[in-house]
């Protein structure tokens, strides 16, 4: 058994030595694409694009019940962790008229058990969980989906 084990590694072992000699060597992706595109993984690839983001604007229509809201703008750099929430800033109670912002929803207070809390319930803190900000980039794989009807 010792040998059969002992036989197996040495295999292994060689193999990945011939990978690592042979950088030439590719896997078929079955015809499954990547935001690399077709450039291989030996091969350091051009950065894509910055995606453009809506600036504030008009709220992205919903298309499926209970979706949460998207978010119509960059959230890039937005500190968000267990101390600091920077949506916050702009749209808990107190600073949404003042910054023109949606407000965050009341049931984001509410415990699983449905206590009400005085501020946002830590299992509603980490917004980007749920919410998310939507750019101009174009879908990697076709998209067929068609919203709710009683949603149009």
């Amino acid at each position: 058994m010792k040998k059969l084990i002992g036989a197996m590694l040495a295999c292994l072992v060689a193999g990945s030595l011939m990978a690592a000699q042979n950088p030439e060597i590719t896997t078929d992706t079955g015809g499954i694409k990547s935001e690399r595109g077709t450039t291989d993984l030996a091969t350091e690839a051009e950065a894509a694009p910055m995606k453009n983001f809506r600036k504030d604007g008009d709220l992205y229509d919903r298309q499926y019940m209970h979706q949460p809201p998207l978010i119509p703008h960059d959230t890039r750099n937005y500190e968000v962790d267990n101390k600091v929430n920077k949506c916050l800033a702009c749209h808990s109670f107190k600073n949404a008229s003042k910054m023109k912002a949606p407000k965050i929803s009341p049931t984001h207070f509410e415990t699983r058990d449905g206590m009400t809390l005085g501020e946002v319930s830590p299992r509603r803190y980490f917004c980007l969980q749920c919410h998310v900000p939507q750019a101009d980039a174009k879908p990697l794989v076709e998209n067929t989906f068609k919203p709710v009807e009683a949603l149009n």
